[in-house]
This record gives structure tokens, C-alpha cells and sequence, in this order.
């Protein structure tokens, strides 16, 4: 392992992270456990950043790939008809709840949030996009414009003017003390604020996450992107939501993470799990707003046809099997067990929606984030057999979001290596 690792960097940037004082190389996998080149083997609930979102080794994705294959139709581009895709647009369509929506498919989330800021940008004729503190869109320029999170932003340079909202700084000093209710009326009034006195008319649009993946799995309170969607509305302000880690059922209430929040977006974008693997990405918006482009169109590789045959067989094996469900019922006992470690001096929080959980460590004595005890917990897990992630804004919360087929046994045994691996490390730092 440590010659793939040397080869690793010396040919891959050296920004590009790897998880583990001994990174791992995963060479297989079935169900929601995968094996690693030393024969060790893992509870997987990380999912590959929730990309594997039906685990491993699933027949019925795996079949409708090699059909595919076995037809000797690799890719012919967007300039000729291809069935799948069609009826994967049909699908996401009519499961988006959008008025007479179009679907545009391309390769992956940071694709598909661009392709939405260039929807929203020309239907509204400016560059102005307003997006949330602490949310993360992709890695690209128009992207990283939009991404609220120092951390992920390479540089000041911006195609995009953008004013950051409030939302899910909920525990920041300014707002600490307030109920949730007050909490939206302050986030509110701000919105109003920077309307009148930070952008000029004509904004384009906002861009939010439900639940923000890198920033930790932090969300809103119920209540602020309706009461947001109010004032955008009267402004003509478009709303996309980024749905790339929260849709698919993965919040447990809803198909789409935004309507839980009783609102209907002019445009959301997805990715990650549509293909449980296989590279796909795309925005489904109001029709009317998706053909408001003039200029020449095509997707080389979005929407292939290999890439389409998974993603079919992964919404049909969603709906059929009520992953939706599962993804509730599961969340709520994994999250019941967590929640104790809150009262550990090491943590600072314990949150979750449906399968997606984050546990914010904290330095014991300062209460300051902890993103050296963050590590330390992915190490201990890993020890015990389970692979998680990290992320937030200072790099201290754990995330925690295993495939929708996991089964209440495998549910129990990664929470309580969890409480055994946070209470491990919280013992050693006081």
C-alpha cells in the first residue's frame, strides 16, 4: 500500500485529500460493506460521499448496465435519440412536482449546479446570485463563486456577484439566543436588507442546499426557505435547490429534500446517487425556464447511455423497496442512539435528517471546534470497522450517511461503533 500511495503523490495534486494515516484502497464490495486490498472489511456509511447510495453489487443496476453493454452502445451523444434518457427525464419529471419540467442531464453535480446558474443568470438578465453561508455548490469557477465556505474557495476571482444569507449559523453569537421562529424573522429581515441595499434589481436567483453536505449537515429551521421564497417571489428572484446530496429520499420526510419545507423550486439540480456509481448529474426546472437559452446546446457525455441505464434502475429499485421509509425509519433509530454523545465535553452537537448524521467535535476545555478530534474518530472507527467522513466548515463534524438498503442490523452495529469510537476519543482529550 505505501508504494500505491507514493504513486499516488507523485502523479495527483497534492490537495487532493485522502482520508487515514494509512489510506485505504477499496477493491470490493456487496451490500453496504466493502473490502479493502489488505482482505479487511468495513461497514461502509460514507457511500462514497453518498454516490453508492444503493450499496454494492446491486443485480438489478448491475444487469441493466451489461444489457447495455451487451448491445455494443457505449455513447452516441445527444444528438441522436436515446431512449433511456428519455425515460429517465420522464421519471425525474414527474417526481420533481415541477409545472412542466424539462430535465438536462450532465456528469456531475458541480456540472449540473452550473448549468442551473446559467438558466437562472439568462431568464433574468444578471450576474447577481444570492447563496448561503456555509453551503458548497462544486469545484468549478462559477461554483466556487457561489460556495459559502472559505475552505473549499481557490480563489476571489467570481463570473457570479454573490451576497451570502443566513440560515444555518443558527447557534453563531448574533442569534444564539433565539427561538427558531425569531431566528427566521432575523434571516428574513436580512434578506430584505441586502435586497435593498446590496444588489441591484433583477437578482437572478438563490441557490441553497436543504442540508448542507460539506458544511456538515447543518440545516434551517423549518419554515426559512418558504418564508425566503415569499420575498424572492416578490421580487421575480428564482429559487434553485441543490439537491445533489438530499434527494432521492435520503431525509426520510420527502423524495427531495426542499419539500420539506412545503416549496416547489423553480429549477433543482442532482447527481451523486442517481447512479449509485456511475458518473451522472443534471437540473430539472419549469420548462419554460430551461428553454429560455438561445445559443447551440449538447451534452457529449451527460445522459449516456450506460450512464441512464443505471440511473433507471436505481429510481425504479428507490420506489420499488420505499427507500423513503427505510430511510426514516433507520435515521430516527440511529440518531435516538447518537444523541446521548451530545452530553460528552467533546461534543458540541448531534444532528440528522433521515440517513444523513453529523456529530460536531469540540475541544473539551474551550468548547472551540475540533477537526484534530474529527480525525481521531475517523481513525478509531475505522479500527472497529466502519468507514464515515468529515466535513463543516472548520473541519470538526463527522458525517455519517450510509446506502438506503441499510438493515436495522447493520444500522445498530455502525451506531454503536460510533458511540464507542466518540467516547473513546472524547476520554482521551479531557
Amino acid at each position: 500500500m505505501s508504494d500505491l500511495l507514493a504513486r499516488h503523490r507523485a502523479v495527483l495534486p497534492s490537495w487532493l485529500a485522502l482520508y487515514y494515516d494509512a489510506p485505504i484502497e477499496i477493491v470490493s464490495g456487496k451490500g453496504v460493506r466493502v473490502t479493502d486490498a489488505d482482505g479487511t472489511t468495513y461497514l461502509d456509511f460514507f457511500a462514497g460521499i453518498l454516490t453508492n447510495m444503493l450499496g454494492y453489487d446491486v443485480a438489478e443496476v448491475r444487469e441493466a448496465v451489461e444489457r447495455q453493454l451487451a448491445s455494443g452502445v457505449v455513447h452516441t451523444s445527444t444528438l441522436y435519440l436515446l431512449r433511456g434518457q428519455v425515460e429517465l427525464a420522464e421519471k425525474i419529471a414527474r417526481l420533481s412536482n415541477i409545472p412542466d419540467a424539462k430535465v438536462f442531464f450532465t456528469n456531475s453535480g458541480t456540472e449540473a449546479n452550473e448549468t442551473a446558474l446559467l438558466l437562472a443568470t439568462r431568464a433574468r438578465g444578471s450576474d447577481q446570485v444570492l447563496a448561503m453561508r456555509n453551503g458548497y455548490h462544486g469545484r468549478s469557477y462559477g461554483t466556487v463563486a457561489v460556495t459559502g465556505n472559505a475552505s473549499w474557495k481557490n480563489s476571489a476571482l467570481s463570473p457570479l456577484n454573490v451576497h451570502y444569507l443566513h440560515g444555518t449559523d443558527r447557534r453563531a453569537p448574533a442569534f444564539a439566543r433565539l427561538s427558531d421562529e425569531e431566528y427566521v424573522e432575523a434571516c428574513v429581515a436580512d434578506l430584505r436588507d441586502v435586497l435593498a441595499t446590496a444588489t441591484a434589481p433583477d437578482v437572478a436567483c438563490l441557490i441553497a442546499e436543504p442540508v448542507q453536505g460539506v458544511g456538515g449537515f447543518t440545516m434551517p429551521p423549518p419554515g426559512l426557505f418558504a418564508a425566503y421564497k415569499e420575498v424572492l417571489d416578490e421580487y421575480g428572484i428564482l429559487f434553485v435547490s441543490d439537491e445533489v446530496q438530499t434527494g432521492w429520499g435520503r431525509t426520510g420526510a420527502a423524495f427531495w429534500g426542499i419539500a420539506e419545507h412545503g416549496v416547489t423550486p423553480d429549477a433543482m439540480t442532482f447527481a451523486k446517487g442517481l447512479g449509485n456509481g456511475f458518473a451522472i448529474g443534471g437540473v430539472v426546472a419549469r420548462g419554460d425556464l430551461m428553454d429560455r437559452l438561445t445559443a447551440n446546446g449538447v451534452s457529449t457525455f451527460g445522459g449516456n447511455p450506460i450512464a441512464t441505464a443505471a440511473a433507471n434502475a436505481v429510481i425504479d429499485y428507490v420506489l420499488d423497496h420505499d427507500l423513503q421509509a427505510n430511510a426514516a425509519r433507520l435515521g430516527a433509530l440511529v440518531l435516538e442512539g447518537l444523541r446521548p454523545l451530545a452530553g460528552l465535553p467533546s461534543v458540541a452537537d448531534v444532528r440528522g435528517k433521515g440517513l444523513m448524521f453529523a456529530i460536531d467535535m469540540a475541544d473539551p476545555g474551550t468548547g472551540r471546534p475540533a477537526p484534530e478530534l474529527a480525525a481521531a474518530v475517523l481513525e478509531a472507527t475505522r479500527r472497529r470497522g466502519l468507514l464515515i467522513g468529515k466535513g463543516g466548515l472548520h473541519g470538526n463534524v463527522l458525517r455519517i450517511a450510509p446506502p438506503l438498503t441499510v438493515g436495522e442490523g447493520d444500522a445498530r452495529e455502525a451506531r454503536d461503533i460510533l458511540v464507542d469510537a466518540v467516547t473513546e476519543v472524547d476520554t482521551a482529550a479531557r
